[in-house]
């Protein structure tokens, strides 16, 4: 049976001081942005204050992110209500991590303590927005979904499934597994546990950190509701030299990972060498709903002129010239350009020419301003630092009240430097540097779509709907 009762005493630390010793070492990640996501004020020390501090002493310090209130911890208090408790616990967690990491970011997200489930959609929005802006973010620490904790286990679904989009390393610290298990229990995943060793300095800090959480471990009164909610054997077992985690690697390189070049020309010369419609444009049903999809996503019933980058043999080309009174689409693949043209023969005021995107000298893109620029398939070609150099020479082809419309896979590749979910979070960090509008966002297991515009107003505001 699951216990949370953290004032007692539960599985004394010394049982399983063996078995984590002997745990496979999880080293201090070496690169990209570490975010640490707590379920509750406290977690965060108690699970990864060792960690933190590592990082900090590393010059690497981690972000923190804080899921709930932590209201929820006193019910009956007639020292402090829950409002009261809540302003709290967020002195104290800012404190905590002021020990542990003081270059730290701490995001304070406010949401019920106890209730995670139920707004657990707004907890996987607000996180993507948190994990999606700035740095990428290459290892990402919370709880562990196997805790016997409703909220822990909900908020590490929810990175879970955060981590797959991003492409990063996902470790979740396990908690009241050391309370209410023993070393024994068929639920301790002993197989997928890895130990990060921590410094004496570490340590310190962290006993100094786990002190900061006063309303968990001091009486708020001699109130039997204000005793201490973490009895002091429970807390003695965070005090050692190691701290667990159930660590998976992603099932793809993020943009944190480690970088892989921008793919050259000759790559898509051969492709093309190999079979005349290599991705099945023209046969395939999922590349015509795709189509559809693209062209229905478009905030205008018709564009001046238009700019297509990566148009390959021109099917999506062919489409979009029927909304555009001039359109130039671009390839580096000469095979491509010239199946391209010939699927063009009857509209005049389509063209394509060779260029890419990031391309120089003879690769560069036609100069704008264009009233559309179309991204279909082609951002993930790009290296990470490639791609974000080239974006935001991209958008200044924009005209005034232009719009981009991005398209992207998301599942793996593996000749592909990034996956197509990174393509989307560098372009949309590029449209908000340049002050566009997010118009649409359609997420599907198979694809992104995304639409961005100077021009901020929706359909039906184009159209005099409203």
């Amino acid at each position: 049976m699951v216990s949370f009762d953290g004032r007692a005493a539960g599985t004394p630390p010394d049982v399983w001081a063996a078995r984590l010793a002997a745990l496979p070492t999880w080293p201090l990640p070496r690169a990209g942005r570490t975010v640490v996501v707590a379920a509750h004020p406290d977690d965060e020390t108690l699970t990864a204050g060792g960690l933190l501090a590592e990082l900090a002493a590393a010059g690497r310090p981690a972000d923190v992110v804080v899921v709930s209130d932590g209201a929820a911890s006193h019910p009956g208090s007639p020292t402090l209500d829950p409002t009261a408790l809540a302003r709290r616990r967020v002195d104290e967690v800012r404190h905590a991590v002021e020990i542990l990491s003081p270059a730290s970011d701490v995001t304070l997200l406010g949401h019920p303590d106890g209730g995670l489930r139920e707004v657990r959609n707004r907890v996987a929005a607000d996180l993507r927005t948190v994990l999606t802006a700035g740095a990428p973010v290459a290892t990402l620490v919370t709880t562990w979904r196997g805790d016997g904790h409703r909220d822990h286990r909900v908020l590490a679904e929810v990175c879970a499934e955060l981590a797959d989009e991003l492409g990063c390393t996902l470790a979740e610290a396990p908690l009241w597994l050391w309370h209410w298990a023993t070393p024994e229990h068929p639920a301790v995943p002993w197989d997928d546990l890895r130990a990060l060793p921590l410094s004496d300095h570490a340590v310190v800090l962290k006993q100094r950190a786990v002190a900061a959480h006063t309303s968990q471990v001091q009486p708020l009164s001699d109130h039997p509701a204000d005793a201490p909610v973490l009895h002091p054997r429970f807390l003695r077992g965070f005090d050692r030299d190691v701290e667990p985690f159930v660590v998976h690697e992603p099932a793809r390189p993020g943009p944190g990972a480690p970088a892989r070049a921008t793919l050259p020309a000759a790559y898509f010369d051969a492709t093309y060498a190999r079979h005349a419609d290599p991705w099945g444009f023209t046969d395939r049903p999922y590349e015509a709903r795709k189509r559809a999809l693209t062209l229905a996503a478009l905030p205008d019933a018709r564009y001046a002129r238009a700019l297509e980058v990566g148009c390959a043999i021109g099917v999506l080309t062919a489409e979009l010239a029927a909304r555009c009174d001039e359109l130039t689409g671009t390839d580096v693949a000469d095979a491509a350009l010239d199946r391209a043209r010939e699927r063009l023969a009857d509209a005049p005021h389509a063209r394509v020419v060779r260029g890419a995107l990031g391309g120089s000298g003879d690769d560069a893109l036609p100069g704008g301003p264009f009233d559309l620029v179309v991204l279909s398939e082609v951002g993930y070609y790009l290296s990470w630092p490639d791609l974000t150099d080239a974006l935001p020479d991209l958008l200044t082809r924009l005209a005034r009240g232009g719009t981009v419309l991005a398209c992207h896979w998301r599942h793996a590749v593996e000749d592909y430097p990034l996956p197509g979910d990174a393509v989307h979070r560098a372009l949309a960090r590029a449209a908000q540097d340049a002050g566009l509008a997010h118009l649409v966002e359609h997420r599907e297991a198979d694809l992104l779509l995304d639409v961005w515009s100077r021009d901020p107003r929706s359909v039906a505001e184009r159209t005099g709907l409203r």
